[in-house]
C-alpha cells in the first residue's frame, strides 16, 4: 500500500496517520467544514471536504468516500472506530471498488454485530454465555417464563445494541412487559432493529476485554487484557492492562475463548472480545467489535507493538511475525479519556473553546489527541478532546503517574472528566483492584467531587497566602539591609 485514507476524524485519524508515515505510507484525509482546522488535516498529505459538519453530511457518506478515494487512487482505507468502521454494507462497496479495506470482512462484521448472531456463532465453539434467550424474544408471555426460569433481575438487551442503549434491567416479574416495550422502542430509535433478548443480570461485573489480531494465513492471537470497568453511562472512562485481578490461569482461558470467537467468524485483522467476569472469576461472552478500540494503546504499551501497523500488514496479506508465546507482557498502564463534560452534572457535554489547552510531558507519558489550544469542541461529535495514557514498571508506578499526569494538564474554557478520573484513581477501592462497573454508582456523587475541589482550592488559597507573606517578609527584610547600608555609607561620608 501506498496510499491510504483514514474515514475518519480527530485524534484516531492523526493516530492512524502518523503510523502510515512511519511506514512511507501517503495519506488521505477527509473532514467536514467544522474540522477544516483540525491538525489531522493539517497533517495528511492530501485532504478533501465532504461536507456540512453533521455526521450523515459529511463522516457518514460512504459512496462520496469511496468516489474520492478512487479519484485519487488509494490503495486501502483505514475506518478508524465509529462512523462506518463497523459498517458491514460500506465495508463491501469498498472491496468491490478494488480497495483494500483495513479491518474484517463484511461477513464477520455481519454476524458480530449482532448479539444474537454473535451468540450463535460463538456456541459452537463453547464459550461461556451468560444464561437467558439464544433468539430474539417474539412471544412476550413465554419470554416472562424463560425470565422466570433464568431468575430476576434479568437484563433486556436489544441485539443491534451498543453503548447501553436498547438496555434495560429488569428487578421483578410484574415489569418485565413494560421494561421490554422500552428497549424495544429505544433499540428500533438507535439502531433499526427492533429484535431484543434477555440473560440473567450480572449484579457485580467487571468488564474485561481481550485483543486478538488474526492474519490471512489462518494465524489467530491474542495481546493479553484490558480492564474496562470504570463507566459511566454504560461508557468506559478508565482502561488499564494488565487487569488487577486476573490469574495467568483466567487469562490463559479468556485468551483462547477470544481467538475461538474470531475463528467462529473467520475473522481477519485486529478486533476486540468483550467479557463479563463475575465474583466468583466465572467469565462470560458479552460481544465481539470488529474494529480498533478507543482503549487500544494502553495494550500497545505493554506489548510494544502498534496495532495500526499490525492492521495494515495483515491487509497487505502478511503472515503476524511472532507467535503467542513471544507477545510479551511488561509493566502496566493506564488510559483516561478527557471528555468535554461536567461530572458536577451527571456527566453532560460541556462544549467550548479551548483556551487554555497544555499537555502533560515526561517519561511514560503519551497523549493522542486532536485539538489545539483556541479551538472548539464541536458539538456534532462526540466530545472527548483526548486520551491521556500513562505507563510504569507496575500498576502502582503507572497509577502514581497518572495522577501527576492530570495534575499538569491544563485545559480551560470546558469542564473535563479529568477531576473525576483523578478521583477514580486515588479512591481506594481502585488503588486496591477491589472494583467493578457498579464504581460510579457505589461511590460517586457530584458532591463528593465539589468537596474535594473546594479542599484543593482551600489549600491552594493557603498556599498562595504564605507564598506572598514570605516574599513580603523577604522584601521588608530586603529594604531593612538597604536602609541600614544606606545610613552606614552615609555615616562614613560625613
Amino acid at each position: 500500500m501506498k496510499k491510504i485514507l483514514v474515514a475518519n476524524r480527530g485524534e484516531i485519524a492523526l493516530r492512524i496517520m502518523r503510523t502510515c508515515k512511519e511506514m512511507g505510507i501517503k495519506t488521505v484525509a477527509v473532514f467536514s467544514e467544522a474540522d477544516r482546522k483540525a491538525p489531522f488535516v493539517k497533517y495528511a498529505d492530501e485532504a478533501v471536504l465532504l461536507g456540512p459538519p453533521a455526521s450523515s453530511e459529511s463522516y457518514l457518506l460512504g459512496d462520496k468516500i469511496i468516489s474520492i478515494a478512487k479519484q485519487l487512487h488509494v490503495d486501502g482505507i483505514h475506518p478508524g472506530y465509529g462512523f462506518l468502521s463497523e459498517n458491514a454494507g460500506f465495508t463491501k462497496k469498498v472491496t468491490d471498488a478494488g480497495i483494500k479495506f483495513i479491518g474484517p470482512s463484511p461477513e464477520a462484521m455481519e454476524v458480530m454485530g449482532s448479539k444474537l448472531a454473535a451468540k450463535a456463532a460463538v456456541k459452537k465453539y463453547n464459550i461461556p454465555l451468560v444464561p437467558g434467550t439464544d433468539e430474539a424474544i417474539t412471544d412476550i408471555a413465554e419470554a416472562k417464563l424463560r425470565a422466570i426460569e433464568v431468575g430476576f433481575p434479568i437484563l433486556v438487551k436489544a441485539s443491534a445494541g451498543g453503548g447501553g442503549k436498547g438496555m434495560r434491567i429488569v428487578e421483578r416479574v410484574e415489569d418485565f412487559e413494560e421494561q421490554m416495550d422500552r428497549a424495544v422502542s429505544e433499540a428500533v430509535s438507535s439502531f433499526g432493529d427492533g429484535a431484543v433478548f434477555i440473560e440473567r443480570y450480572v449484579g457485580s461485573p467487571r468488564h474485561i476485554e481481550i485483543q486478538i489480531l488474526a492474519d490471512q494465513h489462518g494465524n489467530t492471537l491474542f495481546l493479553h487484557e484490558r480492564e474496562c470497568s470504570i463507566q459511566r453511562r454504560h461508557q468506559k472512562v478508565i482502561e488499564e492492562a494488565p487487569s488487577a485481578v486476573l490469574t495467568p490461569e483466567i487469562r490463559k482461558a479468556m485468551g483462547e475463548a477470544a481467538v475461538n470467537v474470531a475463528r467462529s467468524c473467520d475473522y481477519v485483522g485486529a478486533g476486540t472480545v468483550e467479557f463479563l467476569l463475575d465474583e466468583n472469576k466465572d467469565f462470560f461472552f458479552l460481544e465481539m467489535n470488529t474494529r480498533l478500540q478507543v482503549e487500544h494503546p494502553v495494550t500497545e504499551q505493554i506489548t510494544g507493538l502498534d496495532l495500526v501497523r499490525e492492521q495494515i500488514n495483515i491487509a497487505r496479506g502478511e503472515k503476524l511475525g511472532f507467535t503467542q508465546d513471544e507477545i510479551p507482557m511488561h509493566g502496566h498502564s493506564f488510559e483516561v479519556r478527557v471528555y468535554a463534560e461536567d461530572p458536577l452534572n451527571n456527566f453532560l457535554p460541556d462544549i467550548g473553546t479551548l483556551h487554555t489547552y497544555k499537555r502533560p510531558q515526561g517519561l511514560g507519558i503519551r497523549v493522542d489527541d486532536g485539538f489545539e489550544e483556541g479551538m472548539e469542541i464541536p458539538i456534532y461529535y462526540d466530545p472527548m478532546i483526548s486520551k491521556l495514557i500513562t505507563f510504569g514498571k507496575d500498576r502502582e508506578e503507572a497509577r502514581l503517574r497518572m495522577i501527576r499526569a492530570i495534575d499538569d494538564y491544563e485545559i480551560s474554557g470546558v469542564q473535563t472528566t479529568l477531576s473525576f478520573c483523578k478521583f477514580a484513581l486515588q479512591h481506594d477501592s481502585f488503588v486496591s483492584g477491589n472494583f467493578d462497573t457498579n464504581f460510579v454508582k457505589n461511590y460517586y456523587t457530584p458532591d463528593i467531587l465539589k468537596e474535594n475541589t473546594e479542599e484543593e482550592e482551600v489549600l491552594a488559597a493557603l498556599m498562595a497566602a504564605k507564598l506572598f507573606e514570605s516574599i513580603k517578609n523577604e522584601t521588608q527584610v530586603a529594604d531593612y539591609e538597604k536602609g541600614v547600608s544606606f545610613k552606614w555609607k552615609k555615616n562614613r561620608l560625613n
